[in-house]
């Protein structure tokens, strides 16, 4: 996996599957790695060529000084297109990756084609959860936070039913280094990009979670509405719906980037 140079911060970067076709990228929650995309990848890689990364202060990209932001995240995703001589690609963007996608479209939306935005948010009207973590996390670690979390990432049922890929994204979010999750944090707590959606001109699906309590269905439904032109769709899922329900998310995905 090359490691990119994004402004003095190397990134940790994975280029997969059908070379000549056309790009798709990738983008993480808080708390993940590349990783979490293993259940479309063997679909997606048949389709088009797929850029994942790992965001600055996560899985194997580097973990400079905070604090971070929005536009930092966003060129840090321009650095890596330029330095593999990507025009423009396709984005699939879940939580924060969604975040990440809405500065996109709105900043440079000559290199977005079409855009999903999946269990994301614009706006926290109130920054006391984020400072709350923060606080746990300086006190206790990434341990202090880690139930409470994956309670939000998957429903009780699918915990139960599926055990062994619960305890795997648990210990993503455990191995995430401190530094880098609590200065992602500090940028989630003053988020606001209300302005930013008119501006996104691109083709757009918000895909939202019927059990996500972390970015619930209204805050995909606010994204929708100020997004021109863009559709909406619900899984039977929480916050990490492509992990709960891998076939639905990439059928919505497959289905939404090959409509004409």
């Amino acid at each position: 996996m090359p490691m990119i140079d994004a402004d003095g911060c190397l990134l940790n970067v994975s280029v997969e599957g059908r070379d000549g076709g056309p790009t798709l990228m990738l983008s993480n929650s808080l708390g993940s790695t590349l990783q979490m995309w293993e259940p479309q990848m063997r679909a997606l890689t048949q389709m088009f060529r797929v850029v994942r990364y790992d965001r600055r202060g996560h899985g194997r990209s580097h973990v400079p000084p905070g604090p971070y932001s929005m536009e930092r995240f966003g060129r840090d995703v321009l650095a890596i297109l330029n330095d593999l001589n990507i025009d423009k690609v396709h984005w699939c963007g879940l939580s924060m990756g969604g975040m990440v996608g809405q500065w996109l479209g709105a900043n440079a939306p000559e290199r977005l084609g079409k855009i999903v935005l999946a269990n994301t948010a614009c706006y926290y009207a109130d920054p006391t959860n984020w400072l709350n973590r923060i606080k746990a996390v300086k006190e206790g670690g990434m341990a202090a936070i880690a139930d409470t979390v994956i309670a939000a990432w998957l429903t009780a049922d699918f915990r139960e039913r599926e055990p062994q890929i619960a305890a795997k994204m648990k210990a993503m979010l455990l191995a995430t280094p401190v530094e880098g999750y609590l200065a992602c944090c500090e940028t989630l707590s003053t988020l606001d990009q209300r302005a930013l959606l008119p501006k996104i001109k691109s083709p757009t699906l918000v895909i939202a979670g019927r059990h996500d309590m972390s970015t619930p269905i209204a805050a995909g439904e606010q994204i929708r509405s100020q997004i021109p032109g863009a559709s909406m769709t619900i899984l039977d899922a929480a916050h990490i719906s492509n992990v709960e329900q891998p076939h639905a998310f990439t059928e919505a995905l497959v289905g939404f980037l090959t409509q004409r």
